[in-house]
């Protein structure tokens, strides 16, 4: 029988890709497609159409916002039940030609190859993490649960790069194509990257303390390398309630952007998402480059909360509920998502531009 550890190793990645704030919207075209015809009631003997139902101030939004959510449920559960099959074929594939089972390669040929956490692993970890642990209990206490989550975090990582290595190495291609999905108005407004009239615009709604934006920070910035001159990118704030220094952080972004230093700030915010508290922002704000004077007057004052709001508002009117997400083009894309889906999006927007 499959062990938990090997199936948590190999699929535990995608279960979750996105911080999240409860029910709600999340993208195609398929089987919720309805003539905007086809008359869906009547009421003392008019009809109304789906097309109504499509084009009403108030209602229309939801419903597109309901047809994406099932589009991309539908997509990203046939998705990840592939790759779940993709991963399987290649370790098995990989496993035979050591002559051994999955089960038996696993834990001789892999499991045992990925260390432990030293001692001095766990403690940065408890240090970094500290405002997030049990209240009154020691390192000392904490140190088996933390070896063992460490263990099990250098498993999946290991696991996602040999997976990675093996498809290069066996021409792996996906053929299963993202939805046709319905297009959702949202206003590119915020800082921008990329000329203002590139074929296709990337709205970023996003939350600095948001572990699944930090994931995917390096896939957007690929996107732009290989996509340069032809993508636009918007950000957009979106903190979230239960991450205590992300409504700070946003606006510590929105303040370095009054000085010509948002994306640097950006920058070091992702890549210090464990560090986050007020000092923290103003040492990185300063490290940039900015007026630090100027800076910690924005900052302190409160001056860009309505701007972060606004963001907020935007994104849940448009169907946000979870960081991060994405509009390209108006195509929402939901969470921390492959580069590859977003290839597909950006390559299908491209080609329809001609």
């Amino acid at each position: 029988m499959k062990s938990r550890t090997l199936h948590a190793a190999l699929f535990g990645a995608r279960a979750s890709v996105a911080c999240k704030t409860g029910g709600g919207a999340s993208a195609g075209k398929t089987g919720v497609a309805i003539d905007p015809a086809a008359k869906m009631a009547e009421v003392d003997g008019q009809p109304i159409t789906y097309g109504d139902l499509q084009n009403d101030k108030e209602i229309g939004p939801k419903v597109r916002q309901a047809e994406v959510k099932a589009l991309t449920d539908l997509y990203e559960q046939r998705r990840s039940l592939l790759d779940e099959l993709i991963s399987r074929r290649l370790l098995e594939q990989e496993a035979k030609s050591k002559g051994k089972t999955l089960e038996q390669w696993f834990q001789s040929d892999y499991v045992n190859t990925v260390p432990d956490l030293t001692e001095d692993e766990a403690k940065a970890f408890y240090e970094q993490n500290k405002s997030q642990m049990p209240q009154g209990q020691t390192f000392e206490q904490l140190e088996p649960r933390i070896k063992q989550f460490g263990k099990q975090q250098k498993l999946r990582e290991g696991m996602s790069k040999m997976l990675e290595g093996l498809k290069q190495k066996h021409h792996v291609a996906v053929a299963l194509e993202p939805p046709e999905l319905p297009r959702i108005e949202v206003e590119a407004k915020g800082p921008t990257r990329g000329p203002a009239n590139a074929p296709v615009t990337v709205v970023e709604f996003s939350d600095f303390q948001c572990p699944f934006c930090g994931r995917e920070f390096p896939v957007i910035e690929r996107l732009m390398k290989e996509y340069d001159g032809k993508v636009k990118l918007v950000f957009r704030h979106f903190p979230l309630d239960f991450h205590p220094f992300a409504e700070k952080a946003a606006e510590a972004a929105a303040c370095a952007a009054d000085q010509g230093k948002f994306w640097e700030l950006h920058n070091k915010m992702f890549e210090n998402q464990q560090k986050l508290a007020v000092d923290d922002l103003k040492g990185y704000a300063k490290s940039v480059g900015v007026d630090a004077q100027k800076f910690d007057k924005c900052l302190d004052s409160g001056e860009k909360k309505a701007l972060v709001e606004a963001d907020q508002k935007a994104g849940t009117e448009a169907g946000v509920n979870g960081t991060p997400a994405f509009f390209v083009n108006g195509i929402f894309i939901n969470g921390a998502q492959p580069y590859e889906q977003f290839k597909q999006t950006v390559d299908r927007e491209l080609k329809k531009k001609g």
